[in-house]
């Protein structure tokens, strides 16, 4: 068997219309009629899938899984962010794997945003 890609992320959530907003307002993710969206990746993004040891504190311990998206241009996405009052928890951070800042949905979900 030969893995193509990430084929979706799926969960559950208290209110599906207040994330679907949010998801608009604040990462300009439509959500169609059934409660998702096709999002079509970019030549040069890839998908990375990781495993943290259950007690490792680089995203909050109760959360299961982090979304991580890549964006074009990390300092425009801060400064969307700031206009639309949806704070950054985590500063930015630089690494050699590029730049990095996290937000949190409204049910409370870490998101890491990162410029390769």
């Amino acid at each position: 068997m030969n893995i193509k890609g990430v084929g979706g992320v799926f969960w559950r959530t208290r209110d599906i219309d207040i994330l679907k907003k949010w998801y608009k307002k604040v990462l300009n993710i439509e959500m169609e009629d059934w409660n998702g969206t096709v999002i079509t990746p970019h030549s040069e993004t890839s998908t990375n899938f990781s495993f943290f040891k259950e007690n490792d504190d680089y995203f909050p311990i109760n959360q299961q899984v982090m979304l991580n998206f890549q964006v074009e241009n990390l300092e425009e996405s801060i400064m969307h962010l700031e206009h639309i009052n949806v704070p950054i928890v985590k500063e930015r951070e630089d690494s050699e794997f590029g730049k990095f800042i996290w937000i949190e949905d409204p049910e409370g979900r870490r998101i890491e945003l990162w410029e390769k």
